[in-house]
Formats: structure tokens, C-alpha cells, sequence
């Protein structure tokens, strides 16, 4: 995707092997670390109750302990650079967007907005115009669904 669509002057990913090493490396952290407590939150508080389902409890306060944890170190990544893997955004970056999305639809967005930089962060990369782009493509779509 980034070698497809990213753009000369603003590529989402690097040619130099460790500029590209340290993307690699802040992927797998989203995929293993990131991604799994934030769909777990995702399941239990919008997902189960779209069903009738209540989400279990001890489910989620586990979710969003190990969600901290990880922003935790994003906090601490962030001040040393204004995106996750150095200071140009990147596909690690592009990469969170659909579970922040959602995070920050609901009571979990605490967890991003008590942490000054992953909240700078969060924000600058939500109001992307390409990602507004994606959200109006996806509410078309629903409407179109529901039609």
C-alpha cells in the first residue's frame, strides 16, 4: 500500500534499510501490542452491544490495562518524535487509524486523551484529509446499505 499510493515529497515508508528496520519494527508493535487490547475494547463496548449483548467487564479493564501499557510507551516514543516511528508519517502511523477511530468513540478515548502527546498525536492524524476521505467514502457506503 505505501509503495502504491504514497506520494513523492510525503512516502509512507523509507528506501534506507534502517529507517526502514525501525518502521518494521513499530508495525509489529501495532499488530501484536496495539491491535489486539484496542479490539477487544472495540468488541465489548460497541460491537456486543449493537447485538443486545452486554460486554463483560473484567474483559474490558483488562483491555484497557494493557491498551495503557502501550500508550505508555507511545508517550514516551512521541517525545522524541512527532509520529511513531520518526518525525514523517508513516504507514505505522496510517496503520492505527481505523481502531483510534473507534477508540475515540467511546469511554476507552480517556486512555488516549490523559496522555498529552499520544492525544496530539491521535488528533493530528484523525483530521488528515485522507483519512476524512475514507470516512466519507465508508458513511456513502453505509448509507447506501441502509437504502
Amino acid at each position: 500500500m505505501a509503495h502504491e499510493y504514497g506520494k513523492k515529497g510525503e512516502e509512507l515508508i523509507y528506501w534506507d534499510a534502517k529507517e526502514q528496520a525501525i518502521v518494521a519494527n513499530w508495525i509489529d508493535v501495532e499488530d501484536h501490542w496495539f491491535e489486539p487490547p484496542a479490539m477487544k475494547l472495540i468488541l465489548e463496548m460497541v460491537i456486543k452491544p449493537k447485538n443486545g449483548l452486554a460486554p463483560d467487564q473484567g474483559v474490558v479493564a483488562e483491555a484497557e490495562a494493557k491498551l495503557g501499557h502501550v500508550l505508555d510507551v507511545y508517550e514516551t516514543q512521541l517525545s522524541k518524535f512527532k509520529y511513531l516511528a520518526s518525525d514523517k508519517y508513516t504507514i505505522v502511523d496510517v496503520i492505527h487509524l481505523p481502531n483510534l477511530q473507534s477508540l475515540m468513540g467511546m469511554p476507552a478515548k480517556e486512555l488516549i486523551e490523559s496522555r498529552p502527546r499520544v492525544r496530539a498525536w491521535c488528533s493530528e492524524i484523525l483530521a488528515r484529509p485522507a483519512w476524512a476521505k475514507v470516512l466519507e467514502m465508508k458513511h456513502k457506503a453505509q448509507a447506501y446499505a441502509a437504502s
